[in-house]
């Protein structure tokens, strides 16, 4: 077998970072006539490299087979739609960008955020590959581009005329196979003067609060600061400025302009974010090497509060099936014997199954049927949204279980 490389640096990846067994694809939701046929798992083996220290997992299937039909609508989120339009308000009172500018989102989902520019008349461009997301944002009116981003889908847009004043992308850095590919991409379509910001979740957030639900297959990436301004620096990028925020756990929102035009030193927060993962120890491999063993820990955790639930005749149901929901429940073994059934507000997850465990996706009413003891709130990212939606469960004296990162009771 040949040596696994670094998507960046090609050096040889030597060092595991978490090991997390096998794992269904979390994209694969099942159908009822599916249940009796066999599934695909595949290693869920997450390495670091020792020259880039760039976190990363192995492909295991292609993007199109990842992402061409994908089962997330980003507008499902109250707390989402609400920080895309508070991201639009800033951008557009910080930077001016108006009805002379131009837009352009990689991974525009349903339309979430550049629904937020066009109602203040900014001219908008999506690129989705997921044909059947792209279609509902076409129904509404933005325009956009089914195909995965690259130098590629990015000459052919500049040479249709399109380039970008402000380009973005939110939680899609993270999900590509070829890191450089993308990044160079960016390079090509961003207007001489033009800005990036990338938002993605945090690696240095990740390993502090034990987030090991959020490594899946269509993750193939795990982001520091220190690693993303390397890589967009390769590909004449300049990264001068970063927030964090609170989203996904806790991301980054880094702001680039071209190298050549970069007129802007970093700023503070930049450096001193730089020095916070120099202090966590991210430029030594022996600083990635404690993680699997916190993950193992929250497992057991789980697993003893469950069991002992269980045993004393609780009744325990989930609330949604993201993602980190299928990892969660897949590396615990956690199926119908813990849990009765998870509920989620997208309709096109309900009347499904979660891959790997086959817990059924039912609409969040039927809680207020069964009235359960406890619900185990998968989206833990979420857990105000939730818990203030499905408050009610205190009428009968339900409590929420938040598994991340550590396991509470509420």
């Amino acid at each position: 077998m040949d040596a696994l490389a670094c998507r960046f640096c090609h050096r040889p990846l030597r060092h595991t970072f978490v090991d997390l067994g096998m794992a269904p694809l979390v994209s694969s939701y099942l159908q009822a006539k599916d249940l009796h046929r066999a599934e695909v798992f595949y290693p869920l083996r997450v390495y670091v490299c020792d020259e880039c220290y760039l976190v990363q997992l192995p492909a295991a299937e292609t993007p199109e087979k990842l992402f061409s039909n994908y089962p997330y609508f980003s507008s499902v989120s109250a707390s989402w739609l609400k920080h895309a339009k508070a991201y639009v308000e800033h951008m557009i009172a910080r930077y001016q960008f108006d009805s002379g500018s131009q837009v352009i989102e990689i991974a525009s989902n349903d339309g979430y955020l550049l629904q937020y520019f066009k109602e203040k008349g900014v001219p908008v461009l999506g690129i989705e590959p997921a044909a059947n997301i792209a279609e509902f944002a076409r129904n509404a009116g933005i325009p956009t581009v089914v195909k995965f981003f690259g130098r590629q889908t990015a000459q052919e847009l500049v040479l249709e005329g399109k380039q970008a004043d402000l380009l973005l992308g939110n939680n899609v850095l993270a999900h590509v196979p070829d890191i450089n590919d993308f990044v160079s991409g960016m390079k090509i379509l961003l207007k001489p003067d033009g800005m990036i910001t990338m938002e993605f979740p945090h690696l240095l957030k990740l390993m502090e609060e034990n987030q090991f639900d959020t490594i899946f297959h269509e993750h193939f990436s795990y982001l520091s600061f220190m690693t993303v301004d390397r890589i967009f620096a390769e590909h004449g990028l300049a990264i001068f400025d970063v927030e964090e925020v609170p989203t996904h756990g806790g991301s980054l929102r880094v702001y680039a302009r071209n190298a050549e035009t970069q007129e802007r030193a970093k700023t503070e927060r930049a450096r001193e974010l730089r020095e916070r993962e120099l202090r966590a120890g991210f430029d030594r491999i022996d600083g990635y090497a404690s993680f699997e063993k916190k993950a193992q820990i929250t497992k057991h955790k789980l697993i003893k509060f469950l069991v002992e639930a269980k045993q004393e005749k609780r009744s325990i149901v989930g609330y949604g099936a993201p993602g980190k929901g299928c990892i969660l429940l897949n590396y615990c073994g956690i199926r119908s014997d813990f849990l009765d059934y998870v509920v989620d507000l997208s309709p096109h997850k309900q009347g499904l199954f979660i891959p790997g465990t086959h817990n059924p996706i039912y609409h969040p009413d039927k809680i207020r049927e069964t009235k359960p003891d406890y619900v185990l709130i998968l989206p833990w990212n979420l857990k105000s949204e939730i818990m203030e939606q499905m408050n009610f469960i205190r009428e009968w004296g339900g409590r929420f279980i938040v598994p991340i990162p550590e396991v509470m009771v509420r």
